[in-house]
Order: structure tokens, then sequence, then C-alpha cells
């Protein structure tokens, strides 16, 4: 019996909502949600800024026992307490195996994430340096690409669940190419990758299962049929004409 996914599917628990006339109930996508599945190996959420990808990748990270800010589960900082309280009301189903490694990495505050790592480092009897886990250099030691880079080379070991919002924040599209490598690495050592993005080099990983999130709801979506897909390629196709359309 195949251990992956280790997140199966969510539902959301619908009758124990009050409304959904407030947030986080009242974004489209999360007031038409039942129950979306995972799959074995890479599930990826698009859609516009604002249609609530990054609050529901958020709920699912902090219902499965990550810190809302990014992390491991072992990290329980908070600078500001703003996550929603959606993930009360999902309902996760889990493979019978639990995954060994884990990572919730938030590019907004990842900052955040280096900060406290220096911060714990600082301690001298907190045991083992924690940045060694990291390529044995501060986070904020690196450039922000640098370090996301170190984060999936040096910290991922597999046999994890790893949920990504937009990851290819600080990433040029060579090093995004990269991230793909990588993925593909881990993957083939049980790993299963959930990731909100807007970059079409990262959804486009053979196979993935991507969703749409809209003020229609959460549907399945093929990668050529998105707009992230059709926008990039008819820019890259014929610029000239764009851009003297959107600049007339």
């Amino acid at each position: 019996m195949n251990p992956l996914p280790y997140l199966q599917q969510m539902t959301l628990k619908r009758d124990q909502v009050s409304s959904f006339d407030v947030y986080p109930f009242s974004i489209p996508a999360i007031k038409t949600l039942d129950r979306v599945e995972f799959a074995k190996e890479v599930t990826i959420f698009v859609g516009e800024n604002g249609s609530g990808k990054s609050t529901l990748l958020e709920a699912i990270a902090v219902g499965l026992g990550f810190n809302a800010e990014g992390g491991t589960k072992n990290f329980n900082f908070g600078t500001r307490h703003t996550h929603s309280e959606l993930n009360q009301f999902l309902r996760m189903s889990k493979s019978y195996k639990r995954y060994r490694d884990g990572f919730f990495l938030r590019a907004e505050s990842f900052y955040n994430v280096a900060t406290n790592i220096d911060e714990l480092d600082e301690d001298p009897y907190a045991g083992p340096l924690i940045k060694d886990s990291y390529g044995g250099k501060s986070l904020h030691h690196q450039s922000h690409g640098e370090s996301f880079l170190s984060l999936m080379i040096k910290r991922f070991g597999g046999q994890g669940l790893y949920i990504l919002d937009e990851p290819e924040a600080a990433l040029s599209p060579t090093r995004q190419l990269a991230v793909l490598s990588r993925m593909s690495q881990l993957i083939n050592q049980q790993s299963q990758f959930i990731i909100a993005t807007h970059s079409p080099i990262l959804m486009a990983y053979p196979g993935a299962l991507i969703y749409q999130i809209s003020t229609s709801g959460i549907e399945p979506i093929k990668y050529e049929d998105t707009e992230h897909y059709q926008i990039t390629k008819a820019f890259l196709n014929n610029p000239g004409p764009m851009l003297n359309e959107l600049m007339e």
C-alpha cells in the first residue's frame, strides 16, 4: 500500500460555519469550498492576488501543525497574529504513514523564519546550531534566492510534506528550474508538495494536479489552460504588439 499522498483530502466543515458573510468564509473560493483531493506528488493552486490561495495554503499548514509564519513544526514564534481561523474548519484526511520531514515556506515571512533561527542559535545551551541544517550559514547572510535554494537543498531531506507559498518570489527563471530539479529528487524520495504559485515554470512540473482558484470556486485546470501559461506564451511569442497595445 503506497503511503503517498501524506495529505489525501481536505474538507470544509460547512455545517460548523456560522456565517459565510465574514472573512475568510466570505472569499468566493472558500464560500463554495466542499472537498479538495491532493495528488500523490504535486498539487498546485493558482489564481489572482486576493483569490484566497495563500489563505487556503496557510490554513492547510496550520491545520497540520506548522507555524503560521513558516518553518517546521518545531517553530512557534509569531511576529504578529494575522492568520485566519479557517484551519479550525478543515477536516484533513491523511495517509496511514506519517511523513518524516516537513516545512511550510511562506515567501512573505521567510525573513522572520531566518531571524528566529539566528536568535535560537545565539543560545549557548540550545544544542547543535540550527543553521547547520540550512547549509551552515545564516540565511540572512545569503541573498533571498540563495536562502530559498539552501532551504530546499540542505534542509529538505525527503519523505516529507512540503507546503510552499509563492516560492518563486525571490527566484530567477534559472533558479526556478533548479527548484523543479530538486523537487524531482525529493519526490523520488517519497515526498509530497503542495504549492501556491504564479510561476508558469513551477506549474509545469510533470503530472502536477493544478487547481484554479477564482470567484467560481476551486476547480482542476490543465496547465495549458491557465491564464499564466497563455499570457506568458502570447507575450514571449510576440512581445512587440502586446507592448504597443498596453502603452497606447
